[in-house]
């Protein structure tokens, strides 16, 4: 990455990963690979397996008190951040540092609009077994999980995160007041959507919605976005309705 990316106030993520020929991958595609393109934001790839000190560039090694699979090693992860981290300190603030893993705290809405905020972000994209646990304490790696399984590796997991982040920048979606109605933004799912033609195998796109009314469609897509989450996702409908109640 260009030292000029990471002095300038673009959003900058940097992935470090033994595969960063997986991207930019689906980022290079459609809104979010327009906006890589016209330099709204900036990917840098590291390839962990450089910073390896033997012949044989070894990034792992057999996990201490046996066990299955192999474990990234501290030292050649920590070269590569602090490598990262160099470069980083003497331009810009430092960026948040976030592990995808399986054990991590599941990302929300919430982190999403927040990493937003920030001047970018470093992902770890872990394999193997996992990483040396001495690395994410020394280093303050806070980690993070898509969902309750597991990937062969962080990289699909890296590409969801940085869609969910670089979508919601400033200038990479055409119509900014869409992003406010989506599932989460306002703690609930998204309601239903209809479009032409207004009769399809026998079906009818609600009257409310051509009806005018722009109080009454406001009214009738909030009912249906609590409906909908109250019966798909009854965790997300405790939180919101303590939300609401709260902010009486």
């Amino acid at each position: 990455m260009p030292e000029d990316a990471l002095a300038a106030n673009v959003w900058c993520a940097t992935v470090l990963t033994l595969f960063p020929e997986m991207f930019p991958g689906p980022l290079g595609f459609s809104l979010a690979g327009k906006a890589l393109e016209m330099g709204v934001w900036r990917l840098e790839t590291v390839d962990i397996r450089a910073f390896a000190r033997d012949k044989h560039r070894s990034v792992d090694a057999a996990p201490a008190g046996g066990g299955a699979g192999m474990v990234l090693r501290p030292d050649v992860l920590a070269a590569a951040i602090d490598d990262v981290r160099a470069r980083e300190t003497l331009l810009r603030p430092r960026r948040p540092l976030i592990c995808l893993s399986p054990r991590g705290a599941p990302l929300r809405q919430k982190r999403v609009r927040a990493l937003r905020s920030e001047p970018g972000v470093v992902l770890i994209c872990g394999r193997f077994e996992g990483i040396d646990e001495r690395l994410l304490q020394t280093r303050g790696v806070e980690e993070v999980s898509l969902g309750d399984f597991v990937l062969s590796g962080g990289e699909p997991a890296a590409l969801a995160l940085l869609d969910a982040v670089v979508r919601m920048l400033p200038g990479v979606t055409g119509n900014p007041g869409a992003l406010e109605e989506e599932s989460f933004e306002q703690g609930l799912l998204e309601y239903p959507h209809y479009t032409k033609p207004g009769e399809w195998e026998g079906m009818v796109t609600p009257p409310v919605l051509l009806s005018g009314n722009h109080a009454q469609i406001r009214a009738w897509r909030k009912a249906r976005s609590e409906e909908i989450t109250q019966r798909r996702r009854p965790d997300l409908w405790r939180r919101y309705v303590a939300g609401t109640e709260e902010n009486e």
